[in-house]
């Protein structure tokens, strides 16, 4: 297996640099592929900007960033930093995002290797999203290290459910390309873990990897199933389960 790990955090000597240790040793012991961006490491640009499309955009006009980045991708002219993520992307079966949850979501240089890579033609199209993206056929899954403690996150928690702060990740940037989803690792409390903790943590990480061809996607209700209704994207009545609201309704209940 190819796998591409996208890893943001400024510091390897972290909680979350310690754990790409585990994921990246755990992969090679079994004899997969693996390749890391690592996006502080790589001084990776975050703002998308008018210097995206030094070709194709002109530079003072209005800029429309879906039509400027359709119209980079299709004459290949993205730059080159986009286009080499891009590549790594194409190779890779499985891709693992690994950030710190910031302000409830990915810091700003990971946000921003979304906003610039997930470009028009080569993550999505006008009916291929949610599911039927252009990098179907590839699984995902979110790697995160929150500092707060895991009550904060839970059904009462201050917070909100964990799922529901990352539903803006793993379903409205990574199922959106069309990526089977994998349920999320998170651990909590990290910035004063012990050592103890950490290697509980790092034993829990390395059965998840040695088990994630076994392992089911969230099951995301796809764009062009039938169970929405275009080109409005709302859910057909009657397919959630009674008192379900909000994000649980695109999930599917079995």
């Amino acid at each position: 297996m190819k796998v591409l790990i996208i890893f943001a955090h400024p510091d390897r000597r972290s909680f979350n640099g310690s754990l790409l240790k585990e994921t990246v040793s755990q992969f090679e012991s079994e004899g997969h592929e693996v390749k890391v961006s690592d996006l502080y490491k790589q001084h990776w640009k975050s703002e998308i900007d008018e210097d995206d499309f030094p070709v194709t955009h002109k530079k003072g006009t209005r800029l429309l960033i879906p039509d400027a980045s359709k119209e980079a991708y299709y004459s290949n002219n993205l730059t080159s930093d986009v286009v080499e993520e891009q590549k790594k992307l194409k190779w890779a079966d499985l891709v693992i995002f690994q950030f710190p949850l910031w302000w409830n979501g990915m810091p700003a240089i990971m946000r921003g290797w979304v906003d610039r890579v997930f470009s028009f033609g080569f993550g999505y199209g006008i009916r291929e999203r949610y599911g039927d993206g252009m990098l179907v056929g590839k699984k995902t899954m979110l790697i995160v290290t929150v500092a707060a403690r895991k009550d904060n996150y839970s059904a009462r928690g201050i917070n909100g459910p964990m799922d529901d702060i990352l539903f803006h990740i793993t379903h409205n940037m990574l199922f959106y390309v069309g990526m089977s989803v994998l349920p999320s690792f998170v651990t909590y409390r990290t910035d004063n873990a012990t050592e103890e903790v950490f290697e509980d943590y790092a034993k829990r990480l390395r059965e998840v990897l040695k088990n994630i061809d076994t392992i089911e996607p969230i099951p995301f209700r796809t764009q062009n199933s039938g169970d929405y209704m275009l080109p409005a994207g709302t859910l057909k009545e009657g397919l959630e389960k009674p008192g379900e609201t909000g994000f649980d309704m695109h999930v599917i209940k079995h």
